[in-house]
């Protein structure tokens, strides 16, 4: 069965991190304003990630600290709410995850969860929306442990592979054999992807092919060129994760 989160037909855009306008002056990725203007776009899905600050307050942001996107050195979790609202203050607004599920009711949100501190916080954050989140992380324990908060609360977000369980997709479908294939993929509803990972190639027709047997979704990040987002949506691919959420919203149209 199809979760609510993917229930309209793909192919689909995700808006990694948000989206930030070319000539956007004041807005960084992971914040309210491009969150906001994502949604201006008319884009359905914005991905993001998760970490939790010193007040325990899950937030929207990518990195272990804030020295790239504020200058400040220190960890996302050393820094309470009051003080990051005003560190992003001139950078487009801090956004919790409370915030985001809240402000953009039309929104989904694929959230992946960047701190160990952070899983279960977000599983019982999400739980009231669960049909509109999909909860990853690349670490499949940390995944786990945000879905099983969830499921305490009587909710199931969609889900996709961390990287573990990824490597084992990939093997099994090395293997050809239907049966461990089925079993890789069990209890997913997407995989979440780089086409390679250095020269192993995880995006290939058997891999989608098998995904697509088994009921799972197949999405490709971080695709910003036009011509790499149409070779990928003529592959089969289902999503496309990108910086370039206009870009891809013409291609989709037909634009050129």
């Amino acid at each position: 069965m199809t979760h609510p989160f993917l229930s309209d037909p793909p192919p689909r855009i995700l808006a990694h991190r948000g989206f930030v306008p070319a000539d956007a002056e004041g807005i960084v990725e992971n914040s309210f304003a491009a969150v906001a203007a994502a949604h201006a776009l008319g884009i359905g899905i914005v991905e993001s990630d998760c970490h939790l600050s010193a007040d325990g307050t899950v937030i929207l942001f990518h990195d272990v600290d804030l020295s790239r996107v504020t200058g400040d050195p220190r960890r996302v979790s050393e820094v309470g709410d009051r003080e990051l609202e005003d560190l992003m203050s001139e950078r487009g607004g801090l956004i919790t995850l409370v915030q985001a599920l809240d402000a953009f009711p039309t929104l989904r949100f694929n959230l992946d969860v960047k701190a160990d501190a952070a899983a279960e916080a977000v599983g019982r954050t999400v739980a009231p929306f669960a049909d509109r989140v999909l909860v990853t992380s690349f670490d499949d324990g940390r995944r786990r442990r945000a879905l099983g908060a969830a499921a305490e609360a009587g909710a199931t977000p969609a889900t996709s592979a961390g990287s573990v369980r990824t490597a084992a997709i990939v093997a099994a479908v090395a293997t050809r054999l239907p049966v461990l294939i089925r079993r890789a993929f069990r209890g997913l509803d997407a995989l979440q992807v780089p086409e390679r990972r250095g020269p192993l190639r995880i995006v290939t027709p058997a891999v989608i092919r098998w995904a697509h047997r088994c009921g799972v979704e197949v999405h490709v990040w971080t695709v910003n060129d036009a011509a790499d987002m149409r070779r990928l949506l003529a592959a089969g691919v289902d999503g496309i994760v990108t910086d370039r959420a206009d870009r891809a919203l013409h291609i989709l149209s037909g634009r050129p």
